[in-house]
């Protein structure tokens, strides 16, 4: 049976439906899966069909909403919860150990979680909150994981585990990759929000790249965009004046369409993150960027292309974190 071309108005739940036959027996780790997220709309759908799924949040309250309201739509969902603090280097090592401690393989893992937007912040390891959140957690995390991925590997070659990296046509908005606005030192005296929110997607891009290479083709790893879309973390009182500066929410608090006509809804928002983890036609394009549901490597900016800047990126957050990445 053929599988459908999906496109930005395809839902996460009809793309999970469609690809079923592939999410089915797998067992699907999702960081940042509060209510009103793409997390948690992506591991609803996810759930559906697949044999598990580990749901991950700073808060365990907020987990077991998550989970109880997976549950209400599919009762027969299998749903672990994993308390994961994404800008803590301690917090990160103690989660992964949890579940490498897990009886089950681990098929898929898809870093989603993400900081808001906001003013400068630093975290208890002294990193800049979004750069830890959004790009040193989840390769310390990944790396944490990835001989549990490995593990997941069949016999015969059929599957290869994959990792997907949630970034942003905001990885675009900037001229070029400035690697010490993601590994230098913070400093609040020339901290943007947007630059370094641009600077993280970017890197996430490049993280699918490298980790596709790295290991050599063992792990099957892939960047995208959901869309613009308004979820929970636009509603964070530390980032909506911020978004409303920058013209994506208006006054009410409610999304802006003056500057911006293209919002997806939360279900359409998860399609392309499915997509990534699970359809089969992507299987000899490791490394890819996708939007909108498919393979999209012209909508990847040049900077964020460059294997040589997604090398020197790697390297510098292996010494950041303290441990070699390799394979």
């Amino acid at each position: 049976m053929s599988l459908p071309e999906f496109s930005s108005s395809t839902t996460g739940e009809e793309a999970a439906d469609a690809l079923a036959g592939e999410i089915q027996g797998k067992n699907v780790l999702i960081t940042g899966t509060s209510v009103g997220g793409i997390g948690f709309e992506t591991a609803r759908v996810i759930a559906k069909h697949a044999n598990l799924v580990v749901i991950t949040g700073y808060s365990a309250e907020r987990l077991k909403v998550a989970e109880d309201t997976i549950k209400k739509d599919f009762p027969s969902a299998n749903i672990r919860s994993l308390v994961l603090d994404l800008s803590s280097l301690a917090a990160i090592r103690k989660a992964a150990a949890e579940v490498n401690s897990y009886s089950e393989p681990l098929h898929v893992l898809i870093n989603n979680a993400a900081a808001p937007i906001a003013p400068f912040e630093l975290t208890v390891d002294n990193l800049e909150r979004q750069t830890a959140t959004d790009h040193i957690g989840p390769f310390l995390f990944t790396k944490l994981l990835a001989p549990k991925l490995l593990a997941s590997t069949s016999s015969s070659g059929s599957y290869t585990p994959r990792v997907v990296f949630l970034s942003s046509t905001g990885h675009a908005f900037i001229p070029g990759f400035d690697l010490s606005q993601v590994v230098g030192k913070p400093d609040p005296a020339t901290y943007h929000p947007f630059n370094v929110y641009s600077h993280v997607k970017a890197a996430n891009v490049l993280m699918a790249i490298e980790l596709s290479r790295c290991s050599g083709g063992k792990i099957k790893a892939y960047s995208l965009c959901p869309g613009l879309i308004f979820t929970n973390i636009h509603q964070k009182e530390q980032s909506i004046e911020i978004m409303q500066a920058a013209g994506f929410i208006d006054g009410d608090k409610k999304p802006s369409t003056e500057k911006f006509d293209v919002w997806k809804s939360i279900p359409q928002g998860a399609t392309t993150t499915v997509v990534a983890a699970f359809d089969p036609r992507l299987n000899d394009h490791a490394g890819a960027y996708l939007s909108n549901g498919a393979e999209a490597n012209k909508e990847r900016a040049a900077h964020s292309s460059d294997p040589a800047t997604a090398e020197k990126l790697w390297t510098a957050t292996e010494e950041i974190v303290g441990e070699k990445f390799t394979f």
